[in-house]
């Protein structure tokens, strides 16, 4: 059955049969408060499998970890980088002039004031521009937050965060902070520079994904759907976007009855066929004359590189403006992590395990976006959401991009690929470095030639086979990558040296690297 997620002004008929505040608090308070199975009746809305936009916000998961995160603000710089990667939507930025700040915080505790600095980019740059200063602010929801460290792992060595051990009074100190930032008000746009693109996510109509998904700690997907939905929301308004997602892990944490995290139009079709079904969507939309409204078509490998290949092939031939964004985990992860056509060659993966005498997945990995180039006239992105600016870029540009857009994001899946939960961000950057999943970017509208259409920059020493790290000298290739994760684990003896089969992946991976680099022209 699919899942519809509405909003008012999109699917008014919807709303015909469905109470959002009747369902806000005798169905979602059912669930908060354990009773649900014990006494919900059967009723149109559920029959109809409708969930009302945003339901997530109610949702609590500060009882899933013992820790969280704690600001320093005397180190925090502003750069927006935990913001942008934490999958939950549980740390927010904001920037509020000094003036009104101070009026704001009369009120306040002193944990709540301790979590604004002076920052260089919204205090000492305004200030000198005779402009008035601003205070900037990093806050966590512990509703929403689930513990995972990847905020942390953003900050790098700012340290700002840390974590630490949640006591008695800690989840009630926190949500009275959360409750200022969001009686604060807006961050003014005039301390929002477009050209900086973080900045994004301290505008309010970029925060279309509210959190309180059932994803996994950690998940790589999570982040990636809150950049792309907050860089087109940030451009276009959430009225004019609608998505089209494919089974998977997605919709599995994104529609959790009665839980979305989505406060934009949302509709969940089969594993195969949610392109045909975005077809028809644009299709009645451009009869409506809603030629401006974007679609983004979301499926893993296993919905667009396996089953679905042949009607997304079929979407990027008939030249509809239609978006794809693929989550690419190299595994059917909704299913127990088999092994798809994305996956690395010997990988360990189910359906693909490691023994005496086969070594994981044998198969080439499938390269879904090199496919996607040799269709024509299609916009194609490969890249992560560690490479923000790169994803950033990727996404406006096939939202401005008048035909059919691929992005392929490599999405770290930590229980299949085997890595600690802070680490998607950590992962998804050394993917791209050691060859793995090299990032680029092929506009149709920059020449005749593909070299002329395909760009490389992001990637480290493109001239060459491999980067070598300069501070330590270590040549950071394919093996390189297998070490950290433990899908490969069993291709390493004990002193590290890696098994024939894996040699192969690694040739693998520099042959379709040669190729890329032949295609751009930079060999």
């Amino acid at each position: 059955m699919s899942t519809i997620n509405v909003s008012k002004q999109n699917l008014k008929t919807a709303f015909d049969i469905l109470d959002v505040e009747d369902f806000n608090e005798r169905i979602i308070g059912a669930y908060n408060d354990g009773s649900a199975e014990l006494g919900l009746p059967a009723d149109d809305s559920t029959a109809r499998s409708l969930i009302p936009i945003g339901t997530g916000q109610l949702r609590d998961f500060s009882y899933i970890a013992p820790n969280i995160p704690k600001l320093n603000a005397e180190n925090c710089v502003g750069c927006m980088e935990c913001v942008t990667q934490c999958p939950d939507t549980a740390i927010l930025g904001k920037a509020i002039p000094e003036q009104d700040l101070n009026k704001k915080l009369s009120d306040a505790d002193d944990f709540t004031a301790s979590h604004f600095a002076n920052t260089k980019k919204f205090y000492d740059t305004p200030k000198k521009q005779g402009k008035e200063p601003a205070k900037f602010g990093i806050f966590i929801d512990p509703t929403k937050c689930k513990g995972c460290a990847e905020c942390v792992d953003a900050c790098g060595d700012h340290n700002a965060l840390k974590m630490i051990p949640k006591v008695d009074d800690t989840i009630p100190k926190y949500n009275r902070t959360f409750e200022f930032y969001k009686s604060a008000g807006p961050t003014p746009h005039e301390y929002i520079n477009e050209k900086v693109l973080v900045d994004m996510m301290l505008a309010e109509e970029s925060m279309l994904y509210v959190g309180g998904a059932g994803s996994c700690m950690g998940c790589g997907e999570g982040t990636a759907l809150r950049m792309m939905l907050a860089a087109t929301g940030f451009v276009y308004g959430k009225e004019s976007i609608g998505l089209v997602a494919a089974t998977g892990c997605n919709t599995v944490y994104g529609s959790t009855y009665p839980y979305n995290p989505y406060l934009v139009p949302w509709t969940n079709s089969l594993f195969e066929n949610n392109s045909a079904d975005a077809m028809g969507i644009r299709a009645r939309w451009d009869q409506m004359g809603w030629q401006d409204k974007k679609i983004w078509c979301i499926g893993g490998d296993g919905a667009m590189v396996d089953i679905g290949f042949q009607s997304m092939s079929r979407l990027l031939a008939s030249g509809m403006d239609i978006n794809i964004i693929i989550l690419d985990t190299q595994s059917y992860s909704n299913t127990g992590g088999q092994a798809s056509t994305a996956t690395f060659q010997g990988q360990e993966a189910k359906m693909s395990f490691h023994g005496k005498k086969i070594h994981g997945k044998t198969e080439r990995r499938k390269e879904i976006a090199n496919i996607c180039m040799m269709h024509p006239d299609v916009f194609v992105a490969q890249t992560t959401a560690a490479h923000t600016n790169h994803f950033y870029k990727a996404i406006m540009a096939a939202n401005e991009y008048p035909g059919p857009a691929v992005i392929n994001v490599y999405t770290t899946c930590q229980p299949e690929h085997g890595v600690a939960d802070d680490k998607a961000m950590y992962q998804a950057k050394l993917a791209a470095d050691s060859r793995a999943f090299p990032v680029f970017i092929y506009d149709p509208r920059g020449g005749d030639r593909i070299s002329e259409r395909l760009s490389l920059q992001g990637n480290p020493a493109k001239n060459k086979d491999f980067y070598v790290n300069p501070k330590t000298g270590e040549q950071i290739d394919f093996l390189y990558f297998a070490k950290t994760e433990g899908r490969f684990s069993k291709h390493f003896d004990k002193d590290g040296s890696a098994d024939e089969s894996l040699q192969l992946s690694q040739e693998d991976r520099l042959a379709n690297w040669h190729l890329l680099q032949e295609l751009a022209g930079v060999i």
